[in-house]
C-alpha cells in the first residue's frame, strides 16, 4: 500500500526546510513528506498524487504566499482530496483569517510561527488529526481507474475492452465523486473527452482507442517476427482451439483478436451444455483457461488491432492490420465468428452505451439493480443473458417476434425462464422505437397480431436480434454464400466453385489453398460452442497436410 502524504506549503524556503525537517523526524515511517514552495507547485502535485491514487492525509499550508493565500489553496486542494486534514501556518496578524478560515474551507487547525519546540507545539496537534484520519481513511485502489460517466459511450467500451480482456480496474463514475471530476477537469480540459483512465504511474490516457489501450496496459499489439507458420484471425472458440493444438504440435502460431479473446462465446454468462462442465462455465472463465493453454504452448496473441486485408503471393499468405501491420504466413485460419446484428428503429444511434447495449456485458449488469430491463432476440444467448440479468434487475422483459420461445432456444433455458419469476416474455411484439434525453428511458414495443404499440418505461435494452458473419475484410478474396459465409471444402465444387489444384479441398479449406475457415464463419456450420472447439482443432491436421505440399 502506499504510504499517505503530508504536503507542506510556504514561499519562504527557509522556514519550509524546517518544517520538512521536523515532519520527517516524527512521521517519516509512516508518511511520505513531501513539500512545495509555491501554491501552483502544490496544486500541479495536488492532481499529480490524485491521477496516481496516491491518499493525501494533511496539508499543511502557510497563509501568507503571494500570487494565492494558504486559505485560497485549501479551498482548491480540498475539491481533490475533501477528508485531508488541513493545517494553517499563521503569524500573529493572520489570526482573524485562520480563524475565517474555519468556516470557509472545513479548517481544522491553525499553527502560530514559530512552533518550537514541535514535540509541545506541532506533532500534539498533528498526531491527533492524523490519528482521526487513519481511522477513517479506506485503503487506495491501486491498479487501473477508469473515470467517465456511466451515461458515455467511449467510457463503456473502454469498461467492457479492459473486463473482456481480464484487466482489473476501478470504475469511478464522475455524475457521483466530485473529487474525481474536479481532476477529470483538469487533466481533459472538458467533459466531454471521456473517459481518462489513469494508471497507477501517474499517466493517463484521454478518451483511448481500444488499440492505444491495450498497448497501455501491456497486451501484446505488435507481432514478434514477420513470418509465421500459421496465422489465425479472430480469438473464439474456434480460434483458440487452432491455437492451441496449432502451437502443441510445433507450428509457429499467431492469433489476431480485434477486440478480445472469446469472442460472441466470451461475453455470455454461462454456457451449461459445454461438455466437462456440469454446473456451468462463464464465457470469460472459459476464454481465459483456452487463451491460458494456447499462450502456454507459445501462441502469440495481438489484440487490439482488426484485418483490413489479406491477399495470396505464393506460396505465403499476407495479412494486413488496422496500424498498417503485415505479416505472413503459410497457412491462414479464419475464425471470425459473427457480428450482431443492427436493430435499425428510431432513436437508437445516440444511445448506444447510453442504456442500449449489443450483447449484455457482466459490466453493465451491476449499474440497472433494482430496474427494468429489456431483452430482445430469442435464442440462447438471449436467455442467458435475461437469466443474468435477472439477478439484478427488478424485472427483466424479453421481447421476441417469434410466437413462442421453443423455435430458437434450447429446452433447458426455457425451462429455467419459465421458472424465474421477474422474467416475463412478450411474443409476437418487436421494438419499434427508443427514447431518451442522455440516457435510455423508454422503449415503443409494436404487437404484430393485434397492431397495437404501447410505450414502457426501461432503464436498459439489451439486443440479440441475430448475428451475421464477420467477413469484411476478406468477402471478395474468398467465395461466400449470398449472405457472406465462407464456403469450405466439398461446398466449394457444390456452389459452382472452379478449384485451381489437381488434389481436392482439404477438409475446411475455402477457395484460396492453404487459406482455412471455421466455427460460425463458415458456411453450414453448426453454430454451437463445442462444434466451433471441434472444427478449430481439425482445422490444424488439414494444415498440416496443406503444409506437406509447399
Amino acid at each position: 500500500m502506499k504510504k499517505p502524504v503530508i504536503l507542506t506549503v510556504d514561499d519562504d524556503r527557509q522556514v519550509l526546510g524546517a518544517i520538512e525537517r521536523d515532519l520527517r523526524k516524527q512521521y517519516r515511517d509512516r508518511y511520505r513528506i513531501l513539500s512545495a514552495a509555491s501554491p501552483q507547485e502544490a496544486l500541479e502535485a495536488t492532481r499529480q498524487l490524485k491521477a496516481r491514487g496516491t491518499p493525501v492525509a494533511l496539508f499543511l499550508v502557510d497563509q501568507r504566499m503571494p500570487a494565492m493565500t494558504g486559505t485560497e489553496l485549501l479551498n482548491e486542494v480540498r475539491k481533490l482530496y475533501p477528508d485531508a486534514k488541513k493545517v494553517l501556518l499563521t503569524a500573529y496578524a493572520d489570526t482573524q483569517a485562520a480563524i475565517s478560515a474555519i468556516n470557509e474551507v472545513g479548517l481544522n487547525h491553525y499553527l502560530m510561527k514559530p512552533w518550537d519546540p514541535p514535540e509541545e507545539k506541532l506533532y500534539p496537534v498533528l498526531d491527533d488529526l492524523l490519528s482521526d484520519w487513519s481511522a477513517r481513511a479506506r485503503p487506495p485502489y491501486e491498479g487501473v481507474r477508469v473515470a467517465g460517466s456511466r451515461w458515455s459511450p467511449q467510457s463503456y467500451t473502454a469498461r467492457d475492452f479492459l473486463a473482456r480482456n481480464q484487466i482489473p480496474y476501478q470504475w469511478i463514475d464522475i455524475d457521483t465523486d466530485a473529487p474525481t471530476r474536479e481532476l477529470v477537469m483538469s487533466t481533459a480540459g472538458d467533459l466531454s473527452r471521456l473517459p481518462v483512465v489513469l494508471f497507477p504511474d501517474g499517466s493517463y490516457l484521454i478518451a483511448p482507442s481500444n488499440p492505444q489501450l491495450a498497448e497501455k496496459v501491456g497486451l501484446q499489439t505488435q507481432a514478434t517476427r514477420p513470418f509465421y507458420d500459421l496465422v489465425i484471425i479472430g480469438g473464439g472458440p474456434a480460434g483458440l482451439a487452432s491455437a492451441v493444438y496449432g502451437a502443441s504440435e510445433g507450428l509457429r502460431t499467431l492469433l489476431i483478436e480485434q477486440n478480445a479473446p472469446g469472442g460472441q462465446a466470451g461475453t455470455s454468462s454461462l454456457i451449461e451444455n459445454y461438455l466437462g462442465f456440469p454446473s456451468g462455465v462463464t464465457g470469460s472463465d472459459l476464454a481465459q483457461r483456452a487463451t491460458a493453454q494456447a499462450k502456454r504452448f507459445g501462441t502469440e496473441l495481438l489484440v487490439g488491432h482488426s484485418v483490413t486485408e489479406v491477399r495470396r503471393e505464393d506460396p505465403y499468405r499476407i495479412v494486413r492490420l488496422s496500424n498498417g501491420m503485415e505479416v505472413s504466413c503459410h497457412a491462414l485460419i479464419i475464425a471470425t465468428g459473427l457480428a450482431v446484428r443492427e436493430l435499425s428503429v428510431q432513436g437508437i444511434e445516440p444511445l448506444l452505451g447510453a442504456g442500449v447495449y449489443y450483447g449484455a456485458a457482466p459490466t453493465e449488469a451491476t449499474l440497472y439493480r433494482g430496474q427494468d430491463v429489456c431483452v430482445v432476440g430469442g435464442a440462447n444467448s438471449a436467455g442467458q443473458a435475461a437469466l443474468f440479468l435477472s439477478r439484478h434487475a427488478r424485472m427483466v422483459t424479453m421481447a421476441i417476434r417469434a410466437a413462442s420461445l421453443e423455435a430458437s432456444m434450447s429446452q433447458y433455458l426455457i425451462d429455467r425462464i419459465k421458472a424465474t419469476s421477474n422474467v416475463e416474455v412478450l411474443t409476437q411484439v418487436e421494438v419499434t422505437a427508443v427514447c431518451g434525453q442522455q440516457h435510455l428511458e423508454r422503449i415503443d414495443l409494436h404487437r404484430l397480431d393485434t397492431n397495437e404499440t404501447a410505450s414502457r418505461e426501461m432503464a436498459a435494452l439489451f439486443i440479440f436480434i441475430g448475428v451475421a458473419p464477420h467477413t469484411k475484410a476478406f468477402g471478395t478474396f474468398l467465395k461466400t454464400d449470398d449472405k457472406g459465409f465462407i464456403f469450405t471444402g466439398a461446398d466449394l465444387r457444390q456452389a459452382g466453385h472452379q478449384w485451381p489444384l489437381d488434389r481436392d479441398p482439404l477438409l475446411f479449406e475455402t477457395s484460396v489453398p492453404g487459406v482455412f475457415a471455421v466455427g460460425d464463419v463458415r458456411a453450414g456450420a453448426n453454430r454451437r460452442i463445442a462444434a466451433a472447439v471441434g472444427e478449430g482443432s481439425a482445422a490444424v491436421f488439414s494444415v498440416h497436410q496443406y503444409l506437406r505440399t509447399v
